[in-house]
């Protein structure tokens, strides 16, 4: 195979990996580029998007994870990328000006060292002799040692390492050959340790992934692990990808439970996000989630709606002398509206909340919870 060849196997097989940047609105989401690669955007630190060039190095893989359509034994075409050819690539697109940066996995080429001195390769091409000092988003490998990941550090703009379930009781009949705490537990910490030095280390952006349903979990023991992680490992985002029936082995949890319709699973990696957005950006605490009995998120209704229908004390809310942390309790709205609040109020009182640009439904359902003196 010819490089655009193996780049269009290796970016189509990058696609069920979400921890770089994908969303729930319609500017975070993936598409479809030319030459078949998978673009997905990023937020610029200035705001705005810009394209992210995503791709394995590899498919080709040892382990045997359950849940990965390209796990060792399974009939899917195998290629390699070398670390030149992946670099020429990205830094054709850039001179293009078609992608802003660049997130590189890698199935595990021989060992998981090996595969980050390819992985940490491609960086160091693109940081040395093309100059390039735009963003990189480089894949830790479980099993990596430290070594080689304090390496990713000195050359990425971000790294993560997927954490894939909430606990090695839910991780162990996914597979038998990743060791859940050394391999994927440890290698989290030394990252966040890793951070916690300053200097350069501190800068760059630490992100891992849950693969919802291919286990047993509830989303209890999710948010449960989430919350260590933005807490104690201070990781700056958590994704989640919905397990999709029929892409892993028939024995794992997620396959033997018989799983429910496909828009009830994305739901739920929905409500999942929603959980994140409230703990991360709103000042909820994982105590503030709520769960119905079998200690999952509800599917009918999003978690800041039934938090509110479950403390009617706390409204109405007085738009025009609540604080942000209240204001962000009112289902309805989000951060920029109460920042849009804010700032009319050092203008001037609030008489009408269509004032603020709120209409429609949303305009309805707010009304229900603030009083506009």
């Amino acid at each position: 195979m010819d490089t655009i060849e193996k780049l269009k196997i290796l970016s189509e097989d990058s696609q069920y990996d979400l921890a770089c940047a994908c969303g729930s609105n319609k500017d975070d989401r993936r598409r479809r580029g030319l030459e078949g690669k998978w673009l997905y955007p990023v937020t610029l630190p200035n705001g705005g998007y810009s394209i992210l060039l995503k791709t394995l190095l590899s498919n080709a893989c040892k382990n045997d994870c359950g849940y990965c359509p390209l796990r060792s034994g399974t009939d899917v075409r195998r290629c390699t990328l070398q670390p030149d050819e992946v670099a020429n690539i990205f830094m054709e697109y850039q001179r293009r000006r078609e992608v802003f940066g660049l997130f590189l996995s890698s199935g595990v080429i021989g060992n998981p060292d090996n595969t980050m001195d390819r992985i940490n390769a491609v960086a160091r091409i693109l940081r040395y002799r093309h100059e390039f000092k735009g963003y990189i988003h480089l894949k830790i490998i479980p099993g990596a040692s430290k070594a080689a990941i304090e390496d990713s550090f000195s050359l990425a703009s971000a790294v993560s390492l997927n954490i894939e379930t909430p606990g090695k009781e839910r991780f162990n009949p996914l597979s038998g050959k990743k060791d859940y705490m050394n391999d994927i537990i440890q290698p989290m910490k030394f990252m966040s340790k890793l951070r916690e030095q300053g200097g350069r280390f501190k800068k760059v952006k630490c992100t891992t992934q849950f693969i919802v349903g291919a286990s047993d979990e509830t989303d209890s023991e999710i948010i449960e692990y989430m919350s260590g992680i933005y807490d104690r490992l201070k990781f700056n985002r958590v994704y989640f990808s919905a397990y999709q029936k029929g892409l892993g082995h028939p024995a794992i949890p997620g396959e033997k439970m018989g799983l429910s319709k496909p828009e009830s699973i994305f739901m739920r990696e929905h409500r999942l996000y929603q959980a994140d957005y409230l703990m991360r950006i709103y000042g909820f605490g994982k105590g503030d989630i709520i769960l119905n009995n079998t200690g999952n998120l509800s599917l009918e209704k999003d978690p800041k709606q039934l938090w509110a229908e479950s403390h009617p004390e706390f409204y109405p809310v007085r738009i025009n002398k609540a604080d942000r942390e209240t204001l962000l309790r009112v289902p309805g709205i989000g951060p920029e509206t109460v920042s849009r609040i804010l700032k009319t109020r050092r203008e001037h009182k609030i008489s009408r909340l269509e004032h603020l640009g709120i209409k429609g439904r949303r305009l309805e359902k707010i009304k229900g919870y603030m009083i506009l003196e």
